[in-house]
This record gives structure tokens, C-alpha cells and sequence, in this order.
């Protein structure tokens, strides 16, 4: 890893701040969400249950090794990759009765981790130009 900075950013990982936490804990929460909706809240017909859950937890799955290593680049990418769920979760909201409810939390839940890690990596570029000037 690379060397510290008295904040805990570097140029490849953000400091384990409480927004960081949020963002880890809201970037969970929308994986184990989406994988309760398929298997269990409202499961789709029996063929398409392993299609959809490749579709939609795999790309999650992939980023959390680095999103948990506190990976700025890692945050970067899923941070946009969140957008996609947020759309589906509008989708969502607006569809079934039995299913508004799960795509009003997996909005929250993409919002949170979308705005909390855009604020990490924010406050890390902030203080790398502070560091720069110096």
C-alpha cells in the first residue's frame, strides 16, 4: 500500500472515514437487497432465477473486494456502476404494488452509496491539490 497521509488519503486508496463507512454499508446493503428480491421477496420464474442473478449481483460482487480495500479507483467505477441500479430501482418503484417497496429501497440504497462515495473521493482530490500547492 502506499505511504499514508496524515488524512489517510493516498493517490490509490481514501481514508476510513465515517463516510466511507456509509458507503461500504449502503454498497452491502444493496447486495444482499438484490439477492433477497431474487431469491426469496419476489423471485422471478423458475428459468430466469440464475440468468438474473448473474446480471445483477455479479457486477456488485466484483467491485467489493476493492470497494472494502478502500480502492479509489474501485469507488470510482461502481459509483457509476450504481446509476444502472438506481435506474432499475425507479423501474421498480414505479411498477408492481408487491415490489414498490423494494425499488424504493434499492433507490436509497444506490443514492447513498452513489453520494457517499462521491464525497470520499472528493474530499481526497480536495486534499491532494491542498497537498500539491504545498
Amino acid at each position: 500500500m502506499a505511504q499514508t497521509e496524515p488524512g489517510g488519503d493516498t493517490a490509490t486508496h481514501v481514508a476510513s472515514t465515517p463516510l466511507y463507512r456509509v458507503a461500504v454499508g449502503c454498497y452491502i446493503g444493496l447486495i444482499v437487497l438484490l439477492g433477497a428480491w431474487l431469491v426469496w421477496l419476489a423471485p422471478p420464474p423458475p428459468g430466469l432465477l440464475s440468468p438474473l442473478l448473474i446480471v445483477f449481483l455479479l457486477p456488485l460482487l466484483l467491485g467489493l473486494r476493492g470497494v472494502l480495500y478502500r480502492r479509489r479507483y474501485t469507488l470510482q467505477w461502481t459509483g457509476m456502476l450504481s446509476l444502472a441500479y438506481f435506474m432499475h430501482g425507479l423501474v421498480a418503484a414505479t411498477g408492481p404494488a408487491s415490489q414498490r417497496w423494494l425499488g424504493s429501497a434499492e433507490v436509497i440504497l444506490t443514492i447513498g452509496y452513489f453520494g457517499a462515495a462521491l464525497m470520499v473521493l472528493r474530499r481526497g482530490k480536495i486534499a491532494h491539490k491542498a497537498r500539491q500547492k504545498a
